[in-house]
């Protein structure tokens, strides 16, 4: 499909979480020339449709032309029928969010998992720029994954390629078998794990309180041993699925993105824990923070028709 941009060279990306909707435009060299946020409606996808539309449509007056539109979202659209799937924001699931938007704005729009903008973001000129593969890790309140390979979002045939979050834990020890009921209705997912909601619950199931992430740093570094062993537990699961992903498309680039990308003993710990399982003689292992850390999901929108 043609770039609707045209000659302008301008692109929108649009990052539609779960509370807020925020909106950037980039020229074709990748500088941002225009950003806005605003609160996302809740309960009701019509509502979602019309914010959509109104930032998109405000964005368009700030920088006086016509951009591309690539929306990072929560979930997926089936390539069955085009409805929204898997969505947390489950008010969009079974909705027609694409097909609604086209016909409001009369132009193609391109729409991908928030995941798989992370991971193009950071593809095409954040971290793992010049990286041949890359895959992208989210780490916030839930778990996600993508795959770029040449530039290019590897979906898969049915659309879930990079679903790492919703992968059981690998090499699972006796005492995380068969691990706490994820949202999607199977038990022991690495969501479960690995997202800074399943660092909380791991020290609140040994404590009986429950606390941030965030928060259980802190503690760490005052030295409470109960904070401690959560996160050694923590990155030692986060390091088995990675360990499972290398073992099975060999990304030459890991980079990490959400909350818990900014925890700096991730990047000293995750390689030496995870090389282990790693079913090659060659154990190194390159996982980066990301290049451009909140902004990531809504450049990769962006980004998305470049592919």
């Amino acid at each position: 499909m043609k770039d609707p941009a045209g000659a302008t060279g301008l692109r929108m990306g649009i990052d539609l979480g779960g509370t807020k909707i925020e909106g950037r435009v980039l020229a074709s060299d990748g500088e941002e020339v225009a950003r806005m946020r605003i609160i996302a409606p809740q309960g009701d996808s019509r509502d979602t449709v019309a914010a959509l539309i109104d930032i998109i449509r405000a964005l368009e007056a700030e920088v006086g032309d016509a951009a591309s539109i690539g929306i990072g979202m929560p979930g997926s659209l089936s390539p069955v029928n085009g409805l929204v799937r898997n969505a947390n924001s489950t008010w969009l699931n079974g909705q027609p969010l694409h097909q609604d938007l086209e016909v409001a704005l009369a132009r193609p729009v391109r729409m991908a998992n928030d995941a798989n903008c992370f991971a193009l973001s950071e593809a095409v000129d954040g971290a793992a720029a010049g990286a041949r593969s890359v895959f992208g890790i989210i780490v916030g309140t839930g778990c996600g994954g993508g795959i770029v390979i040449d530039g290019r979002v590897l979906e898969g045939a049915r659309g879930i390629g990079g679903e790492w979050g919703h992968i059981p834990l690998p090499w699972s020890e006796p005492d995380e078998h068969p691990g706490p009921t994820c949202w999607c209705g199977r038990k022991g997912c690495m969501e479960m794990w690995a997202s800074g909601t399943g660092l909380s619950a791991d020290y609140q199931r040994r404590t009986g309180e429950l606390v941030s992430g965030h928060e259980i740093v802190a503690r760490a570094k005052l030295g409470e041993p109960a904070a401690q062993t959560s996160l050694e537990r923590h990155a030692s699961r986060l390091a088995r699925g990675i360990a499972l992903i290398i073992n099975l498309i060999d990304p030459e680039v890991i980079v990490l993105g959400g909350g818990l990308s900014k925890l700096p003993h991730l990047y000293e710990q995750l390689p030496r824990l995870a090389a282990p399982f790693v079913f090659s003689d060659v154990k190194n292992i390159d996982i980066r923070p990301p290049k451009w850390g909140d902004a990531s999901g809504v450049r990769g929108a962006a980004w998305l028709w470049s592919t």
